[in-house]
């Protein structure tokens, strides 16, 4: 995986992840002293035709999920925060039992130290447009 910026594992991660209809968007990056962020890589993938028929916040989780998987090498024993423009994924450690795609994917990310926030849809731009972009 190609690096940006080099890692400070000193800071907090910030894992911004995206969903749409053709796949996932993701960018890890990091605050600098001056509080600048600053991304460290951009990951995109596109979804199967199974994945394609997911609801919209099982599309956003299994953008988290494909992102914890491939930044595990990064992300284990960090606290790091995971940003979405989906608002229910806030609550995805307290309400994943209506869903059994959501419980599996919550249960698979107790092992990991992050927090999920809300992140308004314009101020979302990076990895909403990796998760549009139609690579074959």
């Amino acid at each position: 995986m190609p690096v940006l910026y080099a890692p400070d594992y000193e800071r907090e991660f910030i894992i911004q992840t995206d969903a749409s209809d053709l796949g996932i968007g993701i960018v890890m990056s990091e605050r600098d002293e001056k509080n600048e962020e600053h991304p460290v890589l951009y990951l995109s993938k596109k979804f199967t035709d199974a994945q394609r028929k997911y609801g919209t916040t099982e599309k956003e989780c299994a953008a988290i999920i494909y992102a914890i998987k491939k930044l595990k090498c990064y992300l284990d024993g960090q606290n790091f925060t995971i940003e979405t423009d989906h608002n229910p994924l806030v609550w995805l450690k307290t309400n994943a039992r209506t869903n059994p795609h959501l419980m599996r994917w919550s249960l698979a990310l107790q092992q990991f130290q992050y927090k999920v926030t809300h992140k308004v849809g314009k101020k979302h731009l990076n990895a909403d447009a990796l998760s549009r972009s139609e690579i074959e």
